[in-house]
């Protein structure tokens, strides 16, 4: 019974970290290139670099953590969630946005 949860939640993290990359990549490639300087972050094409290198590894890697290359899909991982929870509220802030609630 474990082995089959244990693979139901492996496959939904594996579903749910493509769109999540699509996202900060779409995300970093519509906003500023001086918002991400003036935020004190990597520059706009590093981070597009970043996700977008990531976007790819967590495509490519089909079964996810399940596969060969889990520790890639990992790193992928990992970098696309660091830009969503570190560098996107930074750039939305520079560029004059915030909370909306």
């Amino acid at each position: 019974m474990w082995y089959t949860l244990d693979q139901w939640v492996l496959f939904g993290v594996w579903l749910l970290a493509i769109p999540v990359g699509g996202f900060a990549f779409v995300h970093a490639l519509m906003q500023r290139a001086d918002a991400f300087t003036a935020a004190d972050k990597l520059t706009k094409p590093a981070w597009l670099g970043i996700t977008g290198a990531s976007l790819l590894v967590l495509i490519v890697f089909q079964y996810g953590p399940r596969s060969s290359g889990a520790l890639f899909w990992i790193a992928g991982l990992v970098a696309v969630l660091v830009y969503i929870v570190d560098v996107r509220p930074a750039v939305v802030r520079v560029q004059g946005g915030g909370p909306r609630w």
